[in-house]
């Protein structure tokens, strides 16, 4: 057994989806092991963490004083590093299998448009949390490998991944990114943007999980055939008392035209920069939108009516940027053709 294969037998490579909303881990050979909120519950007195993941977003918004619900990552990066830190090295940990006693090669998947500030700190979580080696992803193309897409053909594919912090965009041919665009509007945006018309229309005050649920349930980014509503709770603008409302899906809807329109005109202009020898192949193949936000109701049908293009949700899209990263740790050519390797000391390798 050489020493690579040594390596492989007593550590789990790890695929990393650090995202906003969700941190999902997927290990090779056994798939996504992790899939958990990006919270951590710290208590401000003792400055000691107390939850992590799914336990730690049951706290968000109904803390006591000393208790406080952190989410580390804001618009796809790092907000608090000691909290990306800890919380990285929680999920890593649980991903590991017991007796594994190597650190794991990572494989992260990062915004497209991250700038070095940015980049740097995801990979300095990264070997705090005990990784062996990372590379870095553009989330795009690790989201049109999860997806599946055909990006070491000669021809373009398009991947559009809405995820709660950022919208990347990426034409991808021959393993490459010929063009690629990123709006830091997406799932959030859409819940910040619920919050504040419901707060100056309806005149109530709600909380993010909140809007995320009518979002969720109602949301759409095109009329409804059958019209939906639901009921929302939050304290009164003008009284100061708790109160319980019914939202409609219309509203929601104009709610959320703002945020879509930025995301719509991102896509038409990934669009008009595609060179012209692959613009055809785009006409064929059409546009695939994955992560959270691709499954607000027909969002798809929007974006076909904006761009003219067949359009299709991914049927993994929660999990493709995990996937996408998993899959290149299975495969050398990916890998090597799809990342760069971040150095312990800060720099930079070719694969």
């Amino acid at each position: 057994m050489n020493l690579r294969k040594l390596f492989d037998f007593f550590s789990s490579d790890l695929g990393v989806d650090l995202g906003t909303a969700n941190t999902l881990v997927y290990a090779r050979g056994r798939g996504i092991v992790v899939n958990e909120p990006s919270l951590v519950a710290l208590n401000k007195k003792t400055h000691k963490i107390e939850a992590f993941g799914r336990d730690a977003k049951e706290m968000l918004g109904r803390t006591p004083r000393d208790l406080v619900a952190i989410e580390p990552l804001k618009e796809g990066v790092i907000a608090n590093f000691d909290m990306t830190e800890k919380m990285l090295r929680r999920f890593i940990s649980q991903a590991q299998r017991e007796g594994r006693v190597i650190k794991p090669k990572v494989v992260i998947g990062v915004p497209g448009q991250a700038n070095v500030v940015e980049r740097r700190a995801v990979e300095d979580a990264a070997y705090r949390a005990k990784a062996r080696k990372v590379f870095m992803a553009p989330e795009a193309v690790a989201a049109a490998i999860g997806a599946g897409l055909p990006t070491n053909e000669p021809r373009a594919s398009m991947v559009v991944d809405l995820g709660a912090g950022t919208t990347d965009i990426a034409v991808l041919s021959l393993s490459g990114i010929v063009y690629a665009h990123e709006v830091r509007v997406a799932g959030r945006s859409l819940d910040e943007a619920i919050i504040e018309y419901i707060k100056h229309r309806r005149k109530l005050l709600i909380g993010k999980l909140t809007a995320e649920r009518a979002k969720i349930e109602i949301g759409s980014a095109l009329p409804l055939p059958t019209p939906l509503s639901a009921e929302v709770s939050g304290r009164s603008v003008t009284e100061g008392a708790p109160r319980t409302i019914t939202v409609t899906e219309g509203e929601v809807r104009e709610a959320l035209t703002g945020p879509l329109n930025v995301i719509t005109r991102a896509v038409r202009e990934a669009l008009a920069r595609v060179p012209p020898e692959l613009s055809n192949d785009l006409v064929d193949r059409g546009i695939i939108i994955t992560g959270g936000t691709a499954l607000l109701r027909n969002l798809d049908r929007r974006l076909m009516e904006e761009t003219g293009l067949p359009v299709t949700v991914d049927e993994n899209a929660l999990s493709s940027v995990a996937l996408g990263a998993g899959r290149m740790l299975e495969d050398a050519h990916l890998l090597s053709r799809s990342t760069y390797e971040a150095l312990a000391d800060g720099g930079y390798a070719a694969i």
